[in-house]
This record gives structure tokens, C-alpha cells and sequence, in this order.
């Protein structure tokens, strides 16, 4: 079809361009005249030469008059004599009576008239005039032509947009995703029935008619339903939510019949929805109720999944990280039979993701995958690619054929914490106190015992940070206790502490601005969401989970009153005072190795994790700072 579509194109260009070219030509012709190479001359010298015999005679056609030298016998002999001189006469005037009146004989010069040849005039006349109607024509076609494209887009409106992926071009399998081995185990399931329908009927299982894929993005969502797709060697119609919402009323429940049609017609085969949350929102929580276009394309979902016969193998996988906002209609046992979760991938996962995507590139020795693992704790697949492609483009901006260690080190650093601004200038003032300031994170953070080990301490500014202490932890985890984020919280206020302490309370500066805000974000999470309050202990207050957008923060009442929100603000205040308590304590007792690392870092500016051990070496946790 598409085809067909671009060779009607491309006979439209070539009957386009052909009428062009005519109509340029047409132009030239009557508009183009050649200028004469005879030599013109004036009346009054045609009758000097005819006095002086150097013409014997002229050609009268109408007003134009030619001139020989020749004889009329001799021009009747051969009439392809060119002319000597052109001139031409007065309008009305009688040339034999003239040459009469000036003493020129008949016998002198001979006068010979001639028909005038209109037939050229007429033509460039007709070809003029002709001129603006083939334009108007050519509008008048092209203008034709657009509407009917016109037309034919508003006829297609209502049809569906999905791609189609099938055959073995781009075709993906479950040894293409690495990791997610349980996922992909239960997903394997799915394949047996589109593969081997018989089986499951014979012993009375119903094919299941929904697969949704929930998952944090960048977790291969997409690239787990392609792989089924892949495995059962069917066709995979991919259509993202948003592509069936317009703004005409209607236009999204008939893309909606239209797609279930075709996939009908291609079973087995699978429709993938991305992002189902974009029309598959809980109803009635929207300003436009049940007129609203969104539920109108949900409607037309629910009724499809729910509609289809036994048999056709038809199976609808949906992608989305957003589950607790979707209706509960889309969610229950007929349409979505089957929720599989595609988590964060562990560090083994992320290792074998890392193979794959520096299996195609060149490589060093150097390279340690397992370290790089270790150390990139709740990145997605998304960012893991991203990292092995900024390692790349590292190693090509320093012209070498292969991916070092380095590049890979500082393509994660890039990904995790932003580029390094070394073009940004800091007085050294400013240089200072941002020393001390990461020396507070870092000490803080290596002396408590349950905060992250210290990664790096940096003052170069990366990002929209002046510097950076990265902490990061040696295992993946699943749990997080009290006096874990206690000891997270102490680490977030060092920086402010540690700026206190050298330089007094008055003269702190706005550079710990984003580590209050982190402060107290964590404090709210663990009072509102965790239940580890210290007089709302084992209490949760944040029951709304409608996705937190403003319309809906307005339509929600707080599940709590105005004198629990109080105390609330009164628990987050404690856990922030606290924190700051302890880590000052720790930076009193301290100060000596605060000064040390400072003073490293204004030497050398960047510090790894075995520098900052050394650095630490022989510092202490006071008691006033346990827990």
C-alpha cells in the first residue's frame, strides 16, 4: 500500500515538472526574439543608396521594407538571397509615389509587395493569452490535489496508528534482554500459548487476554514485550497510549475498534500498548467526566478486551510504571489476567546488561564490568546503556580505538552526577569553604556506622552541584532501618555543619541549599510514608496514591488533621535537629581530619575512597553522637 502511495507520488512530481518545463518553454518561445543581424537603416538613407545604385530592389511587406542589390530576375532565381539592408517606412505611406517625388525611376529600383504574415502574430498573441489559463489550470489542480490528500487524512482519521514489527528483521528473543530471569520465566508462559494454543484448550485453559508489564523506566518494559513477540515468531502491533487521545471526541475509541480489528485479522499476534496510564487513568477523577475523551478511548478498551472470541489468540501486553493510578475495570481477571513486575536489575542483572551492551564495542583488559556493577546500585537498564555509550564517546573524543577503564569510570560519574564545569572560576575563598564543606559530608559519612561508604569527594563543580561526596553502597538493599536514615540524615547536614563549625553560624552560605531540601524530604518520607516518627511511630499518614499531579492534590482532602499535620511538621523538625546535633559532634571531635581533607582537596581537588581512608585514618565516633 505504502508503495502504491509513493509511486503516485512520484507520477504526480513527473507530470508536475513536464507542464513546467511546457509552460517555460512556451514563455521563452513568445517572448524570446532574436534580433536581426541585418544592418537597419533609415528611410532617408534607403534613398541616398537607391540614388546612388547600390540597391536595385526593395521588398515592401506592409512597413518593413528589405533591400537588395540584386535584380528581380535574379531574386526570382534564387529566392534564398539574403537582404543587404532592412529599413522600414512610414505607416501610409505610398513607397512608389515617394521614390516618384525623389527622382528614383522604376527603372532605377524596383519595387516589388508582398503579403503581410500575420500568422506569427497570431500565434504569439494566442500563446500570451493562453499563458494565464494554463496557470489557472495548474492552480486549479494543485489545489484539487490537496484536498483530495485532505480528505483522504480525515477519511484515515479514525484508523489506527500502531506499527507493525514482524518476520525476522529486528527480531528480538529473550537472549537479547539480560537479567530478569524471573520475569522472563513467567513471560515464557505467555509464548507457550500463542505458540501452542492446542495444548492449553485441550486441558481447558483460557488464553489470557492481558499481560501488564509494570516497572520503574528504563527497565525494559518495551524491549521484554518485543522479545515475546520475538519467541513466538507473531506479529507485534506497538501503538503508545497517547497516540489514540485527540482532540475531536470519538477519534480515540475508533482507533481503538480499528487496531483490535487488524489484530484480529493478523492472529496470532500481540498489541502492545506503551504508557497505558495515558488513557487508562481511573475514571472520574478528571475534569471532564464521562464525556471526557480519555474515558471514552478507555470505554472502547475495556469493551474490546472483554469482547474478544475464544480462539483468535490475541493477546494485549501494557507498559507502565505508574499501576497504582490505572482503573481498577482495566485491571481485573479477563482483561489483564497477569501483572508481571520488571524491577531495578540486582548487581548480577546489571553485569550481564553491561556484557551486552560492550559485547559490540572494542574494549581494554583494563575494564572491570564486576566493579562497574557493584557500583551503579538502582540504575536502570536505560542507564546502564547510557553509560557504556558515554564510555564510548570518551574514548572517540581522545582519538583511542578501544574503551578504556578510565573512560568507563568517568562515563558512570558523567551519567550519575553530571560533567565536570573545570570553566567555572571560584575566588579562593569560595574554593575554601567548598573544601570544607565536602570534607563535612565525607567525615560525617565515614564516621557514622550505617552511612554508605565514601565513593569520591570532589570540588570541582559537576552538574548544578560546586562539589560532590558521593557515597555509595557496597550491596544492594532491599530494607532501610531508622537509625540507617538517621545516619543518612547526618551525612546530608555535614556539609551545612562543617561550614558552622570553621566559619561560625552567622556566615554559612546558600551552597548547602540543595542538601536542606534533601534533608527534608527524607525526614517527611520517613514520618508520612514509613511510620518512623518518634511519637507517630508505625503510622502512615500518605494513603493518596493518584500520581500526585496538582489537579488531583486539589480534588484530594488530606487524610489527616490540621493538629496531626502539625505534630507531623513538629517529628520532621526533630529527626533534621537531631541530625545536625550528631553531625556536629562528630565534626568537634574531628576537626583535625575536617582541616586534613580540606586541605587535600584545595591540592589536589578530587580524592578517592582509598585517600579519604587514609586521610580518616585514626578518626572516632564520640558518644554523643550514637543513637
Amino acid at each position: 500500500m505504502d508503495r502504491k502511495k509513493n509511486n503516485m507520488k512520484q507520477q504526480q512530481k513527473n507530470v508536475g515538472f513536464v507542464a513546467l518545463l511546457v509552460v517555460i518553454f512556451l514563455v521563452v518561445w513568445a517572448f524570446a526574439r532574436t534580433p536581426s543581424s541585418l544592418e537597419q537603416i533609415s528611410f532617408t538613407e534607403v534613398i541616398q543608396k537607391a540614388r546612388s545604385g547600390e540597391i536595385q530592389t526593395i521588398v515592401a511587406q506592409g512597413d518593413d521594407l528589405r533591400l537588395y542589390d540584386e535584380t528581380t530576375d535574379q531574386l526570382n532565381e534564387d529566392p534564398t538571397i539574403e537582404p543587404d539592408f532592412v529599413s522600414r517606412k512610414e505607416e501610409g505611406l505610398a513607397l512608389t509615389s515617394e521614390l516618384r517625388e525623389q527622382g528614383i525611376s522604376e527603372d532605377q529600383v524596383a519595387v516589388v509587395s508582398q503579403p503581410v504574415d500575420n500568422s506569427g502574430a497570431i500565434w504569439t498573441s494566442l500563446l500570451i493569452n493562453s499563458i494565464p489559463i494554463i496557470l489557472f489550470i495548474g492552480l486549479l489542480f494543485y489545489f484539487m490535489r490537496q484536498a483530495q490528500g485532505q480528505g483522504n487524512q480525515a477519511m484515515n482519521f479514525g484508523k489506527s496508528r500502531a506499527r507493525v514489527f514482524g518476520g525476522t528483521k529486528e527480531k528480538v528473543t529473550f537472549t537479547d534482554v539480560a537479567g530478569n530471569a524471573e520475569s522472563k520465566e513467567e513471560l515464557q508462559e505467555v509464548v507457550e500459548f500463542l505458540k501452542f494454543p492446542k495444548k492449553f484448550r485441550d486441558v481447558g485453559a483460557k488464553i489470557p487476554k492481558g499481560v501488564l508489564l509494570v516497572g520503574s523506566p528504563g527497565t525494559g518494559k518495551t524491549l521484554m514485550a518485543r522479545a515475546i513477540a520475538g519467541e513466538a515468531g507473531v506479529p507485534f502491533f506497538s501503538i503508545s497510549g497517547s497516540e489514540f487521545v485527540e482532540m475531536f471526541v470519538g477519534v480515540g475509541a475508533s482507533r481503538v475498534r480499528d487496531l483490535f480489528a487488524k489484530a484480529k485479522k493478523n492472529s496470532p499476534c500481540i498489541i502492545f500498548i506503551d504508557e497505558i496510564d495515558a488513557v487508562g487513568r481511573r475514571r472520574g477523577s478528571g475534569m471532564g467526566g464521562g464525556h471526557d475523551e480519555r474515558e471514552q478511548t478507555l470505554n472502547q478498551i475495556l469493551v474490546e478486551m472483554d469482547g474478544f472470541e475464544q480462539g483468535t489468540n490475541v493477546i494485549v501486553i501494557a507498559a507502565t510504571n505508574r499501576a497504582d493510578v490505572l482503573d481498577p475495570a482495566l485491571l481485573r481477571p479477563g482483561r489483564f489476567d497477569r501483572r508481571v513486575n520488571i524491577p531495578l536489575p540486582d548487581r548480577r542483572d546489571r553485569e550481564a546488561i553491561l556484557k551486552v551492551h560492550f559485547k559490540k564495542k572494542p574494549t581494554s583488559k583494563s575494564v572491570n564490568l564486576d566493579a562497574l556493577a557493584a557500583k551503579t546500585a538502582g540504575s536502570s537498564g536505560a542507564d546502564l546503556m547510557n553509560i557504556a555509550n558515554e564510555a564510548a564517546i570518551l574514548a572517540a573524543r581522545r582519538n583511542s580505538k578501544s574503551i578504556s577503564n578510565d573512560d568507563v569510570t568517568n562515563a558512570f560519574e558523567r551519567v550519575a552526577i553530571g560533567p565536570e564545569r573545570k570553566n567555572k572560576i571560584m575566588n579562593e575563598h569560595e574554593k575554601e569553604m567548598t573544601a570544607y564543606h565536602e570534607a563535612g559530608h565525607a567525615l560525617v559519612g565515614h564516621v557514622l556506622p550505617l552511612s554508605d561508604p565514601i565513593h569520591k569527594v570532589t570540588i570541582i563543580p559537576r552538574g548544578g552541584t560546586g562539589g560532590v561526596t558521593w557515597a555509595i553502597p557496597p550491596e544492594d538493599k532491599s530494607y532501610h532501618s531508622i537509625n540507617e536514615y538517621k545516619d543518612v540524615l547526618a551525612r546530608i547536614l555535614g556539609g551545612r555543619i562543617a561550614e558552622k563549625v570553621v566559619y561560625g553560624s552567622e556566615n554559612v552560605t546558600t551552597g548547602a541549599g540543595n542538601d536542606l531540601q534533601k534533608a527534608a524530604q527524607l525526614a517527611r518520607e520517613m514520618v508520612v510514608e514509613q511510620g518512623m516518627g518518634k511519637n507517630k511511630r508505625d503510622i502512615v499518614f500518605n494513603t493518596d496514591h493518584s500520581g500526585g499531579l496538582v489537579f488531583d492534590k486539589m480534588m484530594h482532602e488530606r487524610v489527616y488533621s490540621e493538629e496531626t499535620a502539625r505534630e507531623i511538621d513538629l517529628e520532621v523538625e526533630g529527626l533534621i535537629q537531631e541530625a545536625a546535633r550528631r553531625a556536629e559532634e562528630v565534626i568537634k571531635v574531628n576537626k583535625k581530619f575536617l582541616k586534613a581533607l580540606a586541605d587535600k582537596l584545595l591540592e589536589v581537588e578530587t580524592v578517592d575512597e582509598k585517600v579519604v581512608e587514609e586521610v580518616f585514618k585514626g578518626s572516632k565516633m564520640p558518644k554523643a553522637a550514637t543513637i
